[in-house]
């Protein structure tokens, strides 16, 4: 079976994306998840496309490694937002072969599900002619806190391009039912972000904020069923989005992002009927 991943940005998060590539490549993986659309965070690198010396340097460590970038992360909704902001940095996405726009929502009043709507069909509106598609997440302390809500959002805004977002730490973390990953349309799945969690799922924000950050498992560490929630979705490529400061200081940026590849890996080998029932043909 043709598994493919893409290393995710908050993985390394202050590796530039020349940088970024080359380590990937080294590592093995296929893709590589940028951040363009800086956040705040400390240690950002990422101002393509204004920075061009560096968009080029970007396109130059693709064409030698022959990566692609898979993601374009991230294009918030937040209040007094215009979609179109986000634009040049999607156009520089698309010109390094990008596939997908990440979006999620951070505003605060829990009466704007029409504003949400509105906003996530015009970036997909936007997007659509670069040929990217626009997956909504629901970090479980944002504004959309389940997979209900997103797919509520994704639904009313009815894009063509427009899809759903699963990262397995948020679907443990707001205890999505299996049930509603397989309700969900096989056409909304475009890729996954990939880890592993605590089994006790944090109570204060700040907590889950630290674990999502900070502190994410290697695939196969921890107490989610990873194998049972990627058996609801169809094959798609998996970002491994696993940030974690003690392993990355004790480790290094690049034999971190080895073993998150490695663990992904063999937690597959160890699940190997994971897609099975959905076709025989990729089993075979």
């Amino acid at each position: 079976m043709n598994r493919q991943f893409s290393l995710a940005q908050l993985t390394v998060l202050n590796c530039a994306p020349p940088e970024m590539t080359y380590l990937a490549a080294r590592a093995g993986y296929d893709f590589v998840s940028f951040r363009f659309i800086p956040l705040g965070t400390p240690g950002e690198h990422q101002n393509l496309p204004q920075d061009t010396a560096m968009l080029r340097r970007t396109k130059a460590a693709l064409a030698d490694t022959g990566l692609k970038m898979l993601d374009l992360e991230l294009a918030r909704i937040v209040s007094g937002l215009d979609p179109k902001s986000y634009v040049p940095a999607m156009e520089a996405a698309a010109e390094l072969g990008a596939r997908h726009v990440i979006s999620s929502a951070w505003t605060t009043d829990r009466s704007d599900r029409n504003y949400l709507v509105d906003c996530f069909g015009q970036i997909c509106d936007l997007a659509k002619p670069l040929g990217l598609t626009v997956e909504l997440e629901f970090p479980s302390f944002s504004r959309l806190t389940n997979l209900q809500e997103a797919a509520d959002v994704v639904r009313s805004a009815n894009r063509e391009n427009g899809g759903i977002l699963i990262d397995t730490l948020y679907v443990h973390f707001s205890h999505v039912g299996l049930d509603e990953l397989s309700a969900l349309p096989r056409s909304w799945f475009h890729m996954a972000h990939l880890c592993d969690g605590p089994k006790q799922v944090p109570v204060a924000r700040e907590d889950m904020i630290h674990v999502v950050r900070d502190a994410r498992f290697y695939v196969g560490e921890g107490a989610i069923d990873v194998a049972a929630i990627l058996d609801r979705m169809p094959l798609i490529p998996y970002s491994i989005e696993l940030p974690h400061g003690e392993r990355v200081a004790a480790y290094g940026y690049e034999e971190h992002a080895r073993r998150c590849l490695e663990s992904a890996k063999r937690y597959f080998e160890a699940h190997p009927t994971i897609h099975c029932e959905q076709s025989a043909e990729i089993c075979t």
